[in-house]
C-alpha cells in the first residue's frame, strides 16, 4: 500500500480515537482498572489471542481463493503480517462509521498489491461474510440457551422469536450469496436505493465482469472447497465463543458467582444490540445499553453492567489504539 494511504487511514483513524478516548471519565477508567487488577490484563492477552483465530480463518481462504492452493505461499503473505493486517482493519472498523467501511478498504488495498485487487477483494468479502455468518449463528443459538437456563418473561417470550426469525433469515441470505457469490446482487440492492442508486447503476455497468469474477471465486470455496469454508466457519464461530471470556474475566472481579451460560447471554445480546447501531463509531451508547439491558435481563445490578461495559470499552479502545500503530509499522514485504 502507498505510504499517503496507509497516513491517512492512521490519520483518520487517530481523530477518531482521540474524540471518542475524550468521552471517558478517567477517574472512573483508572478506579475500574485498578479494580480489576489481572483480571483486565487476561482481557487484553485474550484479544491478542482471539486476533489469531481471525488471521487464520482469511488465511485459509486466501489460500483457496480462485480455485488456486497455497496462494499465501506463492505470494509471500505471511502469517504474522496478514495478523498485523488483521488487527489494524479491526481498529479501523471500531473507529468508523458504518463499520465496515474502513477495516475492509485497508485490506485490500494491503492485499491487492501481492494477489490483485479482484482476489483480495473476494478474499476480504468472503472473510466478512464468514465474520458476518458466525455471528447469526451465534445469536440464533442464544434462543434455546436463554430459555434453557433463564426465567421467560412475557416480553422474552415476544422478543426471542422475533430474533430468531432475524436470524434465519440471515442465514438463509448468506448461505445463498456462499452458493452463488454476493458481490453483484449486493450491487443490485444498492442500485434500488435513492440515495445511492445514481452511483450504483453506472458502477454494474461499467464494473459487471469484475463483480462476476468475484463471485464465481466466492462461490468456488463453498462449492470447491467445502472444508476450508466449513473450517473457517468453526474458527470464526469459536472466536465468538471464546469472546465471552472476556465477559467471565471482568466479572470475576465483583460476580465470582457468574455462570459461563450468563456471560455467553450478555455478550450475544449485548452484540446483538450493538450491532444494531452499526453507524456510529465504536458503537458508541450502543454496546453501553446493550450491557445494561442484558444483565438487568439476566437478573443482574445495573453497576455489573456499567463496570463490564466501562472495561471493554477502554479494551476497545487500547486496541484499536495498537491496530493503528501497527499501520505505522507497515513494510512492503511480508
Amino acid at each position: 500500500m502507498k505510504k499517503k494511504y496507509q497516513n491517512a487511514f492512521f490519520i483518520f483513524g487517530l481523530i477518531v480515537l482521540i474524540v471518542m478516548a475524550s468521552q471517558l471519565d478517567y477517574k472512573e477508567v483508572w478506579a475500574s482498572m485498578m479494580h480489576a487488577g489481572y483480571w483486565f490484563l487476561n482481557v487484553l492477552v485474550l484479544w491478542a489471542f482471539l486476533y489469531v483465530f481471525n488471521t487464520t480463518s482469511w488465511y485459509l481462504i486466501i489460500n483457496s481463493i480462485g480455485n488456486e492452493q497455497h496462494v499465501c505461499r506463492k505470494n509471500g503473505i505471511g502469517f504474522w503480517w496478514l495478523y498485523k493486517i488483521t488487527v489494524s482493519a479491526f481498529a479501523l472498523n471500531y473507529a468508523t462509521p458504518g463499520g465496515l467501511m474502513g477495516g475492509e478498504p485497508y485490506r485490500i488495498m494491503s492485499l491487492s498489491p501481492k494477489i490483485g485487487t479482484q482476489r483480495a477483494s473476494s478474499s476480504v468479502i468472503l472473510f466478512v461474510m464468514t465474520h458476518i455468518y458466525s455471528h447469526f449463528w451465534f445469536w440464533l443459538l442464544s434462543v434455546p440457551l436463554y430459555i434453557l437456563t433463564e426465567k421467560m418473561t412475557p416480553l422474552t417470550w415476544a422478543i426471542l422469536p422475533i430474533i430468531t426469525a432475524v436470524c434465519l433469515l440471515a442465514i438463509w441470505f448468506f448461505a445463498r450469496g456462499y452458493r452463488k457469490g454476493i458481490a453483484m446482487t449486493g450491487m443490485n440492492i444498492l442500485s434500488h436505493i435513492p440515495l445511492l442508486k445514481r452511483w450504483a447503476q453506472p458502477f454494474i455497468e461499467r464494473n459487471r465482469e469484475k463483480l462476476d469474477n468475484i463471485d464465481s471465486q466466492i462461490a468456488a470455496l463453498h462449492n470447491q472447497n467445502p472444508r476450508t469454508f466449513l473450517t473457517a466457519v468453526v474458527l470464526e464461530f469459536t472466536c465468538r465463543l471464546l469472546s465471552t471470556l472476556e465477559i467471565f474475566f471482568i466479572l470475576q472481579v465483583i460476580m465470582p458467582e457468574a455462570r459461563v451460560t450468563q456471560c455467553i447471554l450478555i455478550y450475544s445480546f449485548t452484540t446483538l444490540f450493538a450491532n444494531m447501531l452499526f453507524f456510529m463509531p465504536l458503537q458508541l451508547g450502543g454496546r453501553e445499553g446493550g450491557f445494561l439491558m442484558s444483565t438487568e435481563g439476566l437478573s443482574m445490578t445495573a453497576r455489573a453492567g456499567i463496570f463490564v461495559a466501562l472495561l471493554v470499552r477502554v479494551r476497545e479502545l487500547i486496541w484499536t489504539a495498537i491496530g493503528l500503530l501497527l499501520i505505522k509499522f507497515d513494510k512492503k514485504d511480508a
